[in-house]
């Protein structure tokens, strides 16, 4: 049951989150003014951090104008898939691409570490865990290994990976798959950890 405090703060996640997507649009096509905008927002679809982002804004948009996408997996989902996207970046990614100023640095900060907090901060307030089951966190894995399959065939056509670890030119493709074994036992155990949060949090 989403509250007025709850929608309210859904909808500022919202409009962060989206503010972030486009500050991460505009220094794309700064840097890369020889492209035609849809031609940038094709190349930023590459990205698992992209993409995952648009889900917060719908989501948590829906959540603001009152749609019924509040369902506990979903809900719990987005969480656990924004929050790792957050790890993931500031433990393996965050040093590669070099110091961020203006802009560039509110894009950055914006999509992967500001809506992964404010997310989970959301969940642990308002989110509805009291469906939540050891499933979920098997259902969690959907996302991020459809998304492996999906970089790995926009690579294989146009020869651009988005990340080190979806590169079979950089790492080999047994290197793909173990690093793709790796992140899905990540996702499954911290799955299981935000269902046992859940359950810690209810029966308090």
């Amino acid at each position: 049951m989403t509250t007025p405090l709850s929608r309210t703060l859904a909808l500022a996640i919202a409009l962060m989150t989206l503010a972030a997507l486009v500050a991460q649009y505009l220094t794309d096509q700064r840097a890369n003014p020889e492209l035609a905008g849809y031609e940038t927002l094709w190349r930023l679809a590459r990205y698992f951090t992209i993409l995952t982002n648009t889900l917060v804004v719908v989501t948590y948009a829906a959540i603001a104008f009152g749609a019924r996408l509040t369902a506990p997996v979903w809900l719990g989902g987005v969480t656990l898939w924004i929050a790792i996207t957050g790890v993931v970046y500031h433990l393996l990614l965050a040093g590669t691409d070099g110091p961020k100023t203006g802009l560039d640095w509110w894009a950055d900060f914006g999509v992967h570490s500001a809506t992964p907090v404010a997310v989970t901060l959301w969940w642990l307030a308002f989110g509805p865990r009291a469906e939540l089951r050891a499933g979920a966190a098997v259902l969690w894995m959907l996302w991020p290994l459809i998304y492996v399959g999906y970089a790995l065939t926009r690579g294989h056509f146009d020869g651009t990976y988005p990340y080190f670890f979806t590169n079979p030119d950089r790492i080999g493709w047994t290197g793909v798959a173990e690093w793709t074994v790796i992140l899905a036992v990540a996702f499954l155990i911290a799955g299981l950890l935000l269902i046992a949060l859940a359950r810690l949090i209810r029966n308090r």
